[in-house]
């Protein structure tokens, strides 16, 4: 089973009782990167290219946990950068397991032999690794060779000492279904617990732009993967069943952007994940003095073509919650590859790209150098 049943059950809960409330928005999962630096350098990224300054920053133990606190998501997904390469990310993982939120900590797994004796199984861990397909498609997507395979023998060292390993697979445009199918059954068969998968995001600064998804092309090529897996019931993923129903063009959904916020070394990122817009000091100014309605498909140029996991998973779950029995429908049946997609959100109405990310950099740099200078002083 992709995600436990305790996990389910909590989150759900947590779920129910913010409709019970009345809440509008609240997060689900929090993403909280604790440095960019990374020892691989994938093309389709967008974090590789910051100066060495701001590569150098680190978010601390108390700052990481207070996020988690303030924020109160009930699931923390530890990304970055190459998460293992903070010096304390241990105390940052077992404080977030204190809190009792379910962590999944990403890596690219190559320090993991290295680093495995920090961490202890716990049903709140997970084990994330990168794997975007079987060797040659995942060493071709991280721009090295032999990635793949000491990914798998990390696999298989911390499923041997009692973890939960979830992989996160990042699908690109020109990968073919059969392909996809097919890294799936390995993995599956690896032993891994569950995947978490998602169509590639053109982050503005990643090095390849070429081979991202547009969104018509993304419901095509999950549909043509699901189609193989039994509706992809023939996998366990670590997702909901109405995000799956979404990818292969099932759902008209809308962005939920608040519900996978961002804590990174610059604060609070607007609007999400995967769009460096803006910083918040704290979580309550990033809810309150977001302009939640100027981004998501339909809205902005930037998000016409998303359909990631982190927009869209929590909106899937808040519908499974509100509609149930469509979702146990979807659970039960699997997800249907062959109905007439859903209406797309018209783009007739987007307001057009700002670019505005290397201003954010330049302010984050003058900070740290105006930081720096009374230290030089004395």
């Amino acid at each position: 089973m992709g995600v436990p049943l305790h996990q389910q059950f909590s989150v759900g809960m947590y779920v129910l009782r913010q409709h019970l409330k009345g809440v509008k928005r609240y997060p689900l999962v929090l993403m909280l990167e604790p440095l960019f630096r990374c020892n691989l350098a994938c093309a389709g990224c967008g974090k590789i290219d910051y100066p060495d300054e701001i590569l150098n920053q680190r978010i601390s133990v108390a700052d990481a946990l207070a996020a988690a606190e303030e924020c109160g998501a009930p699931v923390v997904s530890i990304a970055g950068g190459e998460p293992l390469l903070h010096r304390e990310i241990d105390q940052i993982t077992k404080g977030l397991v204190a809190q009792k939120r379910f962590v999944y900590l990403c890596t690219n797994a190559l320090l993991m032999e290295k680093k495995i004796d920090l961490f202890e199984p716990s049903r709140y861990f997970t084990w994330s690794i990168h794997l975007d397909g079987s060797k040659a498609e995942h060493d071709k997507s991280v721009c090295q060779d032999g990635v793949y395979e000491r990914a798998v023998e990390a696999i298989r060292m911390v499923k041997g000492r009692g973890f939960r390993v979830n992989i996160n697979c990042t699908l690109f445009d020109g990968v073919p279904a059969d392909t996809v199918a097919r890294f799936f059954d390995e993995a599956m068969e690896i032993g891994i617990d569950g995947i978490t998968v998602s169509p590639g995001y053109a982050y503005e600064r990643a090095p390849d732009q070429a081979h991202f998804l547009n969104r018509r092309k993304t419901k095509q090529l999950f549909r043509d993967v699901f189609k193989q897996g039994n509706g992809a019931k023939k996998w366990s993923f670590g997702q909901s069943p109405l995000f799956l129903d979404f990818l292969a063009g099932n759902q008209t959904y809308h962005c939920t952007p608040w519900g996978n916020p961002t804590r990174n070394i610059f604060g609070w990122q607007r609007p999400c994940y995967l769009l460096g817009e803006g910083y918040a000091r704290s979580f309550r100014e990033l809810m309150e003095e977001t302009d939640w309605d100027a981004y998501g498909t339909g809205n902005y140029e930037k998000c016409a073509d998303c359909m990631v996991h982190s927009g869209y998973e929590a909106t899937a779950v808040r519908d499974a919650v509100s509609h149930p029995l469509k979702a146990l429908g979807v659970a039960m049946r699997g997800v249907d590859t062959t109905k007439p997609m859903a209406p797309e959100i018209p783009l007739a109405a987007q307001r057009p790209a700002e670019y505005v990310f290397s201003a954010h950099v330049q302010n984050a740099l003058a900070k740290l150098h105006h930081a720096k200078a009374p230290a030089q002083a004395d």
